[in-house]
């Protein structure tokens, strides 16, 4: 049922009839809980006002340039509760009286009956994710696994499922909205069910500093699902800080912009006394994306030309996928940042290649694959310990570098939408065969679009295999934060000098793109020289895992 609450200003200190300088939100707007509502200004600094719970907001009674004090009623919200309370994993709280299920296939919460709100799980480090499919409305029956929404992100499309079996009564979202960790997508008439709740296993600690987005990037896109716009992700500018804490906005528009990379001191606020408002961060990044503006992305870049390809001949115009929409601007603002440079190198598998057929018939028995690429996944992985640097990350502030002690290997993976990065977290601590038979899952997962987001993040260095395709060399461009990337082309026999006469060797071509700012020309030679002596070593990458 549906329970309203109002919305009260929170102790402001010694402050009293404080301006309001900025609305966020409006009537019939979802707002989760901490989200601003008003953003309000003393004369010392501005705040905002955040919302008390989880709901719609059925009613604002302020506008811009209004006063308050501590203890106001600002307005009113509404939130669904029922009378059971349900845990749900990732959750830290639930207020008193609310059924809040989270909606995740890793679910092991015990299973009520009543009405009871299913949420948005833990999307790891996306937030604002599109719904590009609602699978439900009100009066459909559901049970536990059915997928209630399609979400995507620039990666993968994933499926929310119901973790509870019941009626749908309904439904907060619509197909065009953009949810995070915690939004609600339903209300549900929930049957009651006794089974038990499986443990679930603690999620992976996120490293300090770096980010672990197996989007690359440490950016997503902007918007609440209140239904305001969404802006595309923008690359990490350069900060003036100096003039960054001069400029006239308020603690959530700061946050934004730190998030999508905008210097403020670039950007013309349209608000009362020219303070900077969401909406103008948005417009901001969306000039510079689009080219219309100078910024950190297109400044200097002169514009390719405008043909219209039609007056030669007969043309079709398709649409881009979303997954090209937004990594595009993503791996130019890679290409455009990052000083990029490749290493080409040959190594010898001739001898993997053999030791290879020979176990490729005994592991497919045991339903493993025994790809190439398990074999340099395990080589990348001794040679990312002995040169931890390629396994760092460049601090936001640009004068650090993050040392992760953890190994995930992310592999690209060729998919009808696009390329996906699926990641394999902890690959030093797996041998040839788990690595096999954990690539052959996340690969059919890529295929089928049913990706998770925590099988996307989390990257330290990427992999790009063009081997099955062809080619003799390529290019690939570092997924930042990452500051390297290994190119895989298709191997040949080739005639190799063995210091008395050639004898036909089975070479594989290497191109390792790296960023130069933190991996120079001799230390991107001597790692691909050891990954090459990995490679040619197969009885090392072999050895089982202590």
């Amino acid at each position: 049922m549906a329970k309203t609450i109002d919305i009260v200003i929170p102790d402001l200190g010694d402050f009293e009839n404080v301006e309001v300088i900025e609305v966020l939100v409006g009537a019939g707007d979802s707002v989760a809980r901490e989200d601003g509502l008003v953003t309000v200004e003393t004369d010392k600094a501005s705040m905002d006002i955040p919302a008390p719970e989880n709901g719609v907001i059925e009613k604002l009674t302020l506008s811009v340039g209004d006063t308050v004090s501590t203890g106001d009623v600002i307005g009113q919200l509404s939130m669904e509760v029922s009378d059971t309370v349900v845990i749900a994993p990732a959750l830290t709280s639930a207020p008193t009286g609310d059924t809040t299920v989270l909606a995740t296939p890793a679910g092991g919460q015990a299973k009520s009956g009543g009405k009871q709100t299913l949420v948005v799980p833990d999307l790891g480090d996306f937030s604002d994710v599109e719904v590009i499919e609602v699978h439900i409305s009100s009066g459909t029956s559901v049970d536990v696994e059915d997928p209630l929404v399609t979400l995507e992100t620039d990666k993968a499309a994933m499926d929310v499922p119901a973790v509870v079996a019941g009626t749908i009564d309904s439904v907060f979202v619509k197909v065009g909205d953009t949810v995070s960790e915690g939004t609600s997508i339903a209300l549900i008439d929930a049957v009651a069910s006794d089974a038990p709740a499986p443990e679930r296993e603690p999620a992976p600690d996120a490293p300090v500093g770096a980010a672990t987005g197996r989007e690359p990037a440490p950016v997503a896109p902007v918007g609440a699902a209140t239904g305001r716009e969404s802006a595309p992700a923008a690359p990490t500018a350069q900060i003036d800080e100096a003039g960054f804490s001069k400029a006239h906005a308020s603690p959530s528009v700061r946050k934004l912009a730190r998030e999508l990379g905008v210097n403020l001191v670039q950007v013309k606020g349209s608000g009362l006394k020219s303070r900077i408002l969401h909406d103008d961060v948005k417009a901001f990044v969306k000039a510079i994306l689009s080219g219309q503006a100078a910024g950190p992305v297109g400044a200097a870049l002169p514009k390719t030309p405008v043909v219209d390809f039609a007056k030669f001949g007969e043309i079709d115009v398709q649409p881009l996928t979303r997954i090209q929409k937004i990594s595009g601007p993503r791996l130019q603002a890679s290409w455009i940042n990052l000083p990029h440079v490749t290493q080409h190198d040959l190594a010898d598998i001739t001898a993997l290649e053999e030791r290879r057929q020979e176990l490729k018939g005994p592991a497919k028995e045991r339903g493993i694959g025994l790809t190439p690429l398990a074999f340099i996944m395990k080589a990348c992985v001794a040679a990312l310990q002995e040169f931890p640097k390629v396994n760092s990350s460049l601090s936001e502030d640009g004068d650090h570098l993050v040392y992760k002690k953890y190994v995930h290997l992310g592999f690209a993976a060729d998919t009808d939408q696009g390329l996906m990065v699926p990641v394999i977290r902890d690959t030093d601590k797996k041998d040839v065969y788990e690595i096999a038979q954990e690539l052959g899952e996340l690969s059919a997962l890529a295929r089928d679009g049913k990706l998770k987001a925590d099988q996307l993040q989390g990257a330290c260095f990427t992999i790009s295999s063009l081997g099955g395709i062809g080619g003799t060399a390529f290019t690939p461009i570092v997924n930042a934060p990452e500051v390297a990337i290994l190119g895989v082309s298709r191997s040949s026999m080739q005639p190799v000098w063995n210091g008395s006469e050639f004898e036909p060797r089975l070479m594989l071509p290497l191109s390792f793109s790296y960023d130069h700012r933190v991996i120079d020309g001799a230390q991107a030679a001597r790692f691909t020289t050891f990954l090459s002596q990995q490679l040619a070593d197969v009885d090392s990458l072999l050895r089982a895992i202590p």
